[in-house]
């Protein structure tokens, strides 16, 4: 089975990412929808509107969205689903979640990689 990696929107596509995956629930800034490449975009996997805001990707309240993130995967309907995709794919293809967030360690994409792994 192939493995799941993170990158951010910005960076270049590249044929090792296989399946990507945009897990933000807002469209990133300054790209336009014509000039990312992606193959799906689960809107119903991200932290809700006020997990994120709350968090507002400062480190200091990492721990805090963590056990909110978690439970929100944990309860949220879509996230059988997404998994049953992500499973599917990664058969055949690496799958690569993309992200617009500044810090690679400070967001929810490595909770929902990290979410995503267990479930497996």
């Amino acid at each position: 089975m192939h493995q799941i990696q993170m990158k951010r929107v910005y960076e270049e596509a590249a044929k090792s990412d296989g399946f990507r995956v945009l897990v933000d629930r807002l469209w990133p800034r300054g790209v336009k929808k014509e000039d990312l490449p992606y193959d799906w975009w689960p809107k119903d996997i991200t932290p809700s509107k006020e997990s994120r805001k709350a968090f507002n990707h400062e480190a200091e309240r990492m721990e805090e969205f963590t056990v909110a993130y978690q439970s929100e995967l944990d309860d949220n309907p879509f996230s059988e689903e997404f998994i049953a995709k992500i499973k599917e794919e990664l058969k055949n293809q690496p799958v690569t979640f993309l992200y617009a967030a500044k810090n690679p360690k400070i967001n929810h994409v490595v909770l929902l990689k990290e979410w995503a792994e267990s479930q497996l």
